[in-house]
């Protein structure tokens, strides 16, 4: 059984930052994507993050795009999500998750993960 779990998750000033970590246990974390997704009350979660399974290759959403970083330590079993720059927008409920395929593409989809955390609260104040 795979399990995620989130951490780092806080409240913070607009314009901070935040370091999110996610550790893996039960699975074999390093053949998989993985990617960070958030959902903010009365909405759809959304796809924020993701990265391959070496880390040379990471795709973002639009809304993020150079002010957080993700990155991976395989040998840790751990997937990190660095915050700068954030904004009230950002308030959200993140989840870590693995993806369905240890395939080479990169997924994008929530529907492409099968395994999530319990998820981090992450409130920005304007």
């Amino acid at each position: 059984q795979v399990q995620l779990v989130e951490s780092g998750g806080g409240l913070v000033q607009a314009g901070g930052s935040l370091r999110l970590s996610c550790a893996a246990s039960g699975g074999t974390f390093s053949s998989y994507n993985m990617g960070w997704f958030r959902q903010a009350p009365g909405k759809e979660r959304e796809f924020v993050a993701v990265i391959n399974w070496s880390g040379g290759r990471t795709s973002y959403a639009d809304s993020v795009k150079g002010r957080f970083t993700i990155s991976r330590d395989n040998a840790k079993n751990t997937v990190y999500l660095q915050m700068n720059s954030l904004k009230p927008e950002d308030t959200a409920v993140y989840y870590c998750a693995q993806a369905r395929s240890s395939g080479s593409y990169i997924y994008t989809s929530l529907y492409d993960y099968a395994y999530w955390g319990q998820g981090t609260q992450v409130t920005v104040s304007s």
